[in-house]
Parts: structure tokens; C-alpha cells; sequence
């Protein structure tokens, strides 16, 4: 069975929504019904990822009127598993399990829970209590030195990183649900406030409260949604047991192994793609993994964005809502949420000409993966 994006829904992205992650997982998910021209009755399963900071599928699905799911499925983690919710969503309505599954991140990640914020008493325990004594705790800390790692073995610059921000910010200007549209300029870049060497806040994903849903189904419900379907092509996941401190080359990412399995799976390669919405929590998780995707050779990302091979014109549009770094971090989702309004042709001033093809990339470091999207059925 093929499967396919026929729903999709958010709320407003905002600094401080004042709301329950249920009350906004809730609206969301109406949204996506609503928009494939479906009704609670017709889903029967449900599933999220969150970390510790959101609503279970169980209260959402009570919020919205529906009594009983089919299957249920609540995983603990961030942008990694944002690929793999896609792909387990697919195979379980392959499996007949159910017949369509609401995904949905729903977050106060600015109000509430922030992940590059500790403010409370610090307890690392598992691996991270080897990693605290040498300051690794959050994010920023470990993507700041696989960064500076990939500025040592092939001279990429804090300019290359800043191509990357600035083009990402020229693509937020039209897009209305960006929180951060102003133009950048590479002066504005380069002026802003050091985070963790060799990044700056400008490298990092702009944290905000909202939330995103997609409605996957089989091709039977596909072909009587109220949208046309974007199909899904295929899948890629990497998850490796080396994690942070064990991985042997931050120039790369999971996305080395991801790559080189997805376009086997498909038969497609980075030249195909129309639109390719790369996980952003950082400029270097652009960079890293836009090489191993095969976009370009390591250490060119830096060129390929200010040559305009990344934006309208070029080789691929690279995240052209403004990604997780102009438009929220939602936790990736919003990355699917546009890649499905790209291959409807509904993106208004930032639609993509004859987009047919989307990769969705989902995660950093050692942990992550995509999926791939088709305007066409497969």
C-alpha cells in the first residue's frame, strides 16, 4: 500500500502562546482534518514525539471527540525522530494496523521548556555525566564544536555559515507565519552576539510556541481527501548506539549513512529534488548534512548558497518557508508541513515553479533521517 499526506494544520507560532501544548495539539490536528475534509470518526490512530513536554495522543485524542484508537504511539526524543514518525506511520497502516494516523508536535519551546536552557539543579546521569565535566550539556555546546572541527579539515568560514542564514531569512520575508522576517545582511550576521564559538544567536533555531499536525493515510482514504496527495517515496533512518562522544568525525552527520540508503531505496538522487527542507536547529546541521546528501562535495555549502544555487533559480530551494531558523522551531514537523504546501502548489509568494520532488530531512549529529515526498503517485 502507498501512503500519503493528505492534512495538514498548525497554529500560530508565538514567543509566549499562554496555552496548553493540548490545547494547541488540539487545534492543530482539527486543522489537518479539516483541511483533508476529514472527520475525527475516520482516524484511527495517533502518534507525537516530545520530551517530556507535551500532550499523549491518548488526552489529544479525547480533546477532539474520538473514544478508541487503533494504535497509539507517544516517543520520547526531538528532531531525530521526526523522519522516522513519518515512516512508522506508514508501515503501520501498510501493516493494516489502522487507516490513518494524526502526527503531531505541539510545544511551548520559548514559554516553557527550552533545550538550550538549564535552569534548574543539574543531574546528568548515563552518558552525559562523562560529557558534563568537560561543559558539553546542551546543543549548541556539541554542534559548536563539530562545527569548528569542519572549519579546521576544510576551511569553511563563519561567512559560509552566514550564507546559510541569510538566505534561509530572504525566504522568511514572504511567508506570514514566519516569526523572524526581517532581511539579513551579512554585516547583521556577523555583528550578532556569540553563542558557543563559532556559533552566533543567528546560527541558532529561533524558539517559539505552536504546534504542527499531518494526516497520513493509505491510498484508499488518499484518493477521496478533500487535497490532492503527496505522496511518500521513501525513507531513511540512521540512529547510532556511538552517540556524541563516540561518533568518529563531526565533519559528518547521520546523514552520511541516511543519504547513500535513501536515494538506494528510491532510486533518486539530490539533483531530483525540487525542494529540500533540511532539519535547522543549526546553520552546521545545513552544511554537514547538505553534503551528505550529496548536494554538493564537503566544504563547498558555503558557495553553494552564496552562488544562489540554494534559492529560487538554483540547483534546489533550501527550506524556502525560512526554516527552524526564521519561521520556529517546531521541532522539524513544519518542515513537512511545507514541503506538502510546495507539492500542492499552494506556497502563495514563495511557491517553488513546477515543484514535483521534496526531501524532509530530520535530525542532527548521530541520530536522524528522511523521507522524501511526490507531488505524483509512485
Amino acid at each position: 500500500m502507498t501512503c500519503a499526506v493528505v492534512g495538514i494544520g498548525r497554529t500560530g507560532y508565538s514567543r509566549r502562546s499562554g496555552r496548553t501544548t493540548k490545547a494547541m495539539a488540539a487545534e492543530a490536528c482539527r486543522s489537518a482534518l479539516a483541511d483533508a475534509g476529514l472527520t475525527p470518526s475516520e482516524v484511527d490512530g495517533m502518534s507525537t514525539y516530545q520530551a517530556h513536554d507535551s500532550a499523549h495522543p491518548l488526552e489529544v485524542s479525547r480533546a477532539l471527540g474520538m473514544d478508541e484508537l487503533a494504535w497509539a504511539n507517544s516517543m520520547v526524543g526531538g528532531g531525530n525522530l521526526v523522519a522516522d514518525q513519518v515512516a512508522t506511520a506508514a508501515a503501520v497502516i501498510e501493516a493494516g494496523l489502522c487507516r490513518a494516523v494524526l502526527i503531531y508536535r505541539s510545544l511551548n519551546g520559548r514559554s516553557g521548556y527550552r533545550f538550550g536552557t538549564i535552569e534548574a539543579q543539574l543531574q546528568v546521569d548515563g552518558d552525559g555525566q562523562f560529557d558534563a565535566p568537560s561543559g558539553f550539556l546542551v546543543p549548541p555546546q556539541w554542534f559548536a564544536m563539530w562545527a569548528r572541527r569542519h572549519q579546521h579539515v576544510y576551511g569553511t568560514t563563519s561567512e559560509d555559515l552566514g550564507q546559510i542564514a541569510i538566505t534561509q531569512r530572504s525566504h522568511a520575508v514572504p511567508n506570514p507565519h514566519a516569526v523572524r522576517r526581517d532581511p539579513l545582511t551579512m554585516d547583521e550576521y556577523l555583528g550578532s552576539r556569540w553563542i558557543a564559538e563559532p556559533f552566533r544567536v543567528l546560527d541558532c533555531t529561533y524558539e517559539v510556541d505552536g504546534a504542527v499536525a499531518i494526516l497520513v493515510v493509505g491510498e484508499d482514504l488518499a484518493r477521496d481527501a478533500a487535497q490532492p496527495p503527496v505522496w511518500l517515496v521513501g525513507s531513511s533512518n540512521s540512529q547510532s548506539g556511538a552517540g556524541w562522544s563516540m561518533w568518529d568525525d563531526p565533519t559528518r552527520m547521520y546523514s552520511a549513512t541516511a543519504g547513500p540508503r535513501l536515494w538506494e531505496r528510491t532510486g533518486l538522487r539530490a539533483s531530483d529534488i525540487d525542494v529540500a527542507c533540511m532539519y535547522d536547529c543549526f546553520t552546521y546541521t545545513v552544511m554537514a548534512t547538505m553534503e551528505d546528501y550529496g548536494f554538493c562535495d564537503k566544504g563547498e555549502v558555503g558557495a553553494f548558497f552564496g552562488e544562489g544555487r540554494a534559492t529560487y533559480g538554483g540547483d534546489v530551494v533550501v527550506n524556502p518557508h525560512g526554516g527552524l531558523l526564521s519561521e520556529g522551531y517546531i521541532h522539524g514537523l513544519n518542515h513537512h508541513f511545507e514541503a506538502t504546501l510546495q507539492l500542492r502548489g499552494t506556497a502563495g509568494d514563495r511557491q517553488v515553479p513546477g515543484a514535483e520532488l521534496a526531501l524532509v530531512t530530520a535530525g542532527a549529529g548521530p541520530f536522524g533521517g528522511a523521507n522524501i515526498y511526490s507531488k505524483e503517485h509512485p
